[in-house]
C-alpha cells in the first residue's frame, strides 16, 4: 500500500456521513486533511475530534459551486500545506422534488451545481499542481443512481450522479499517462443525513441493513492507498439485503405533484 503520511487531501462534505468517516479514517493514517463543507462550525466539530486523536486537520468553509470560492480554498490549501494529493469529491445533494415531470428549473440547477458543476470546478483547480507534481488521485462518490436511476434519488440526482462518473472515466482516459488517477465509487443506499430528506424516511431498523458511511470511507482509503502504478477506475458498494422499495417509489412520484394532478393518484 501507498503511504499516506505526510500527503495532503481536500475532501468535500466533510461535516457529516462519507466524507466526515472518510476524513477521519485517512487523518489516522497521517494524511493532512482540508475538510470542506458550507457550516463552519459543523467542520470544527470534526477538525477537533481528529486532532484529539493526534491528526492534522483544517476547516475550509465553502460554496463549491461557485468558482472563486473553490480558487480560494485551492490557492490557501497551497500556500498552507504546500500541494494537494488527494481529492475526494463527496458533497452530494439531492432534490425535493424527484419526478421529472414536476421539478422546477431552479431546482433541477442546483442539484447539477453542488454534485457535478462543483466536482468539475473543484478537478480544473487541482490538476496544475497535480500535474506539475507527476500525479495525483482524484476520487469522486458517484452513486448507484448513475447506473440504475429511479425516483428514490430522483431525476435531477441521478442524471448528475451519472455526469461525475462519466467525468472521472473522461480525466482517467486523458490524464492517466502523466499520473492522475481518477476514481468512481458508486455507493447504493447509504445510511447519511440525506435520508432524512427522503419522501419517505426509511426506519432506522431498515438503514441499519444499507452500506455504513465508514464502508464508503473504507473504499476511499483503498483507492488513495494502492501504489500509484494501479488504479481502481470504478467501484460499487451495495448493499448485501435487497428491500422492497414499491411503497417509497409511490411516495416518491408524486411528492410535488400540483394540485390540479391530485386526482391521478386517486383514480390512476
Amino acid at each position: 500500500m501507498n503511504d499516506l503520511n505526510g500527503k495532503v487531501a481536500i475532501i468535500t462534505g466533510a461535516g457529516t456521513g462519507i466524507g466526515r468517516s472518510s476524513a477521519e479514517l485517512l487523518a489516522a493514517q497521517g494524511t493532512r486533511v482540508v475538510l470542506v463543507g458550507r457550516r463552519q462550525a459543523v467542520l470544527d466539530d470534526v477538525v477537533n475530534a481528529i486532532r484529539t486523536k493526534g491528526g492534522q486537520a483544517w476547516a475550509f468553509a465553502a460554496h463549491i459551486e461557485q468558482k472563486s470560492q473553490v480558487a480560494e480554498l485551492v490557492r490557501w490549501t497551497l500556500a498552507e500545506l504546500g500541494g494537494v494529493d488527494i481529492l475526494v469529491n463527496n458533497a452530494g445533494s439531492a432534490s425535493k422534488v424527484l419526478n421529472a415531470r414536476w421539478i422546477e428549473e431552479e431546482e433541477w440547477q442546483q442539484v447539477q451545481d453542488v454534485n457535478l458543476k462543483a466536482v468539475f470546478l473543484l478537478t480544473q483547480a487541482v490538476l496544475p499542481d497535480m500535474l506539475a507534481r507527476g500525479g495525483g488521485t482524484i476520487i469522486t462518490v458517484s452513486s448507484l443512481a448513475a447506473l440504475r436511476p429511479n425516483l428514490l434519488g430522483g431525476a435531477a440526482y441521478g442524471a448528475a450522479k451519472a455526469g461525475v462518473r462519466n467525468f472521472m472515466t473522461y480525466l482517467h482516459n486523458t490524464f492517466r499517462n502523466q499520473g492522475i488517477r481518477a476514481t468512481s465509487i458508486l455507493p447504493g443506499e447509504v445510511n447519511t443525513p440525506i435520508m432524512d430528506n427522503r419522501a419517505n424516511p426509511p426506519l432506522r431498523s431498515v438503514r441499519e441493513a444499507m452500506v455504513q458511511p465508514q464502508d464508503v470511507a473504507d473504499a476511499v482509503l483503498l483507492c488513495a492507498a494502492l501504489p500509484g502504478r494501479t488504479v481502481i477506475e470504478e467501484l460499487i458498494i451495495a448493499p448485501t439485503f435487497l428491500r422492497d422499495i414499491s411503497g417509497d417509489l409511490d411516495v416518491s412520484r408524486w411528492k410535488g405533484a400540483p394540485p390540479e394532478c391530485r386526482n391521478e393518484r386517486n383514480n390512476p
